[in-house]
């Protein structure tokens, strides 16, 4: 097991637990403002436990936990046009971009087709239908939802031929406060479902991403104190970013030469991104 998710279950051993209920009730946020940060995993643990300090002014963050678990095991399956019209829309940064995706979270079994879009003020908008029994990501209620919504957002139809694309693995534990999520993710693996060729993320390194309606949040700004920004990260465009580099990485170059190092061993690394010895500013 890797250095970050050993840092991720130690960190939400740590904390207080919370209800997927209660999550839902405070910080469901299906429309939200992300920043993705790439974190080294020692700042990770100052990071969590600054977050999750019962002395914090309004509260500490709490984690959730389900059925006795703090840290769940998710798997993503990405699902694109033969020629990745949806990897290529994000590459090139257009208006009316998506990504559609089957997530199962592996310790119940529960699965759900996502849609995410983009507002018009950059915000991340989550639609999503669960799924049960011989359901399937491609069947014909599926193509409804997914036509009816971009139909509804865009104005555009759903695109034709939709297969397999990209599937990603990866642990999460999630902290919460009132209209605020962080998400902490380690563990990463990213697969070609075309030709099985995979890649893992470094395993000293926590995505950790920040979620809410609002600016920047008390999350963005310990993580500043590190001398941590945003990445220009998600798992489907750096997935295929790393594992085929010639369909062109753009302003994803940095962050995926810091997450995937194995890929390009004269990268940088995570060294780059802040080390917790120096402790927030």
């Amino acid at each position: 097991m890797s250095v970050a998710v050993h840092a991720l279950e130690r960190a939400a051993l740590a904390a207080h637990p919370l209800s997927l209920a209660e999550l839902n009730a405070r910080a469901e946020l299906l429309a939200r403002l992300d920043r993705s940060y790439l974190v080294p995993a020692g700042v990770f643990e100052e990071f969590a436990a600054r977050l999750t300090d019962p002395r914090r002014a309004d509260g500490p963050f709490r984690v959730l936990a389900i059925d006795g678990l703090r840290t769940f095991r998710y798997a993503s399956t990405y699902y694109d046009t033969p020629a990745l019209r949806t990897f290529h829309d994000h590459r090139q940064g257009r208006r009316l971009r998506f990504r559609v995706r089957e997530r199962v979270y592996e310790d119940s079994g529960e699965r759900q087709f996502e849609i995410k879009l983009k507002s018009g003020r950059g915000e991340t908008v989550k639609h999503r239908q669960r799924m049960a029994g011989d359901d399937h990501p491609l069947d014909s209620t599926r193509r409804g939802f997914l036509a009816a919504v971009l139909h509804r957002s865009y104005g555009i139809a759903a695109p034709s031929g939709l297969v397999p694309a990209l599937r990603t693995d990866y642990r999460r534990v999630t902290f919460v406060a009132d209209g605020r999520r962080v998400t902490c993710d380690a563990g990463l693996v990213v697969r070609d479902l075309a030709t099985g060729r995979a890649a893992d993320a470094d395993g000293g390194l926590v995505l950790v991403e920040t979620k809410t309606k609002g600016h920047l949040t008390e999350a963005d700004r310990i993580l500043h104190g590190y001398g941590l920004r945003p990445a220009e990260f998600t798992k489907y465009s750096a997935g295929w970013a790393a594992l085929r580099p010639e369909l062109g990485m753009n302003r994803w170059a940095r962050a995926v030469r810091v997450a995937f190092p194995s890929r390009y061993p004269s990268s940088l690394g995570s060294s780059s991104l802040g080390s917790s010895s120096r402790g927030p500013s």
